[in-house]
């Protein structure tokens, strides 16, 4: 539904988008993730045609964006991390006006808004001016107006943006909801959020593409993903003999615990690899109690700190809401 191919922004020698390639399928939630300056606006907003590349394609249902924009656009409800809406419009006069933009059928308009508004939450707000609601509510209002005309495609930059963490729920269970419908590219900086409900992540640094997968096969290419933490309870030299005996271990750290007696340690296992009940044997045999074990799977955040952690900023003008034409102005002035 979405295929991006090798990419490129240059914006007066600043790459914020460095021949980047990823496809995303029919009916899939992926997340795109990256610092602050690493592309994510800058390739959404290439994606839906509000600016255009440098080079490469991006490809919406079949159609080029920059050949046959018209036809890629109908496709497409976008969500900006700045929600385009008009504040001295109604929240329903607002959603029938996007509705005339999208061409909606007007017999199927009145009952689209209907459902649209439920399935956000903003039918209580529906006849108030929109510069008179709450920064959550003005976020739920131009989700709505990216769902007006049931698009394939959905482009959500940061959709929780100021909602408080009931409505982020909800948000999340409406977006897990239109995947039945819709495919979605989603950019969030909460990883609890991308571990929620995408089925994939892109991650980005510096311009360039350095993940795509799912976040278990992602959590697979760190060698600790699979940790094994315990607390025990006995003397250091029968511990660390326990443990040099087994088979399975690749690493093992050992580390004074806050507990009096005890041995706090950090054990990688080999791959396909699991010792708990042979490690709880020993050392139950040994008069060593375990007061705590844990088996530690590598988070979405701690992979993506992983990847980033080398980052240096690139350009500001990922979050930059100027059209490309303004470049062109710019460019001619100099």
């Amino acid at each position: 539904m979405i295929e991006v191919r090798n990419l490129v922004k240059d914006y007066y020698g600043n790459i914020a988008v460095n021949d980047i390639s990823f496809t995303v399928n029919a009916g899939e939630i992926v997340g795109f993730l990256g610092p602050n300056g690493a592309g994510k606006s800058t390739t959404m907003n290439i994606i839906t045609g509000y600016i255009s590349s440098t080079s490469g394609q991006a490809i919406v249902n079949g159609y080029d964006i920059f050949e046959e924009p018209e036809k890629a656009k109908k496709s497409i409800g976008y969500l900006p991390e700045q929600p385009p809406i008009y504040p001295d419009m109604k929240v329903r006069e607002y959603l029938m006006f996007v509705a005339e933009l999208k061409k909606v059928n007007k017999k199927e308009r009145q009952q689209m808004i209907e459902d649209i508004m439920n399935l956000t939450k903003i039918n209580d707000v529906s006849e108030r001016l929109i510069k008179y609601l709450s920064k959550g509510y003005k976020q739920r209002v131009g989700l709505a107006s990216a769902i007006v005309g049931y698009p394939e495609i959905l482009i959500l930059d940061e959709p929780t943006v100021g909602l408080d963490p009931n409505q982020i729920i909800e948000i999340r269970e409406l977006i897990k909801s239109l995947s039945k419908k819709h495919t979605i590219l989603l950019s969030s900086h909460i990883m609890q959020e991308v571990s929620a409900v995408c089925d994939k992540i892109i991650i980005i640094n510096k311009g360039k593409l350095i993940a795509y997968d799912t976040p278990a096969n992602i959590a697979k290419m760190l060698e600790e993903s699979r940790e094994l933490l315990l607390t025990v309870k006995g003397y250091e030299t029968t511990v660390k003999y326990i443990i040099d005996s087994m088979e399975g271990i690749r690493e093992v750290k050992y580390n004074k615990s806050g507990t009096e007696g005890c041995i706090d340690i950090s054990i990688k296992m080999e791959e396909n690899t699991d010792i708990r009940e042979e490690l709880f044997y020993a050392m139950s045999k040994a008069n060593c109690p375990i007061i705590e074990m844990r088996l530690h799977q590598t988070t979405l955040e701690e992979i993506f700190l992983a990847l980033t952690h080398d980052n240096v900023k690139i350009s500001d003008m990922e979050n930059e809401d100027i059209p490309e034409q303004d470049y062109e102005t710019k460019e001619a002035e100099e």
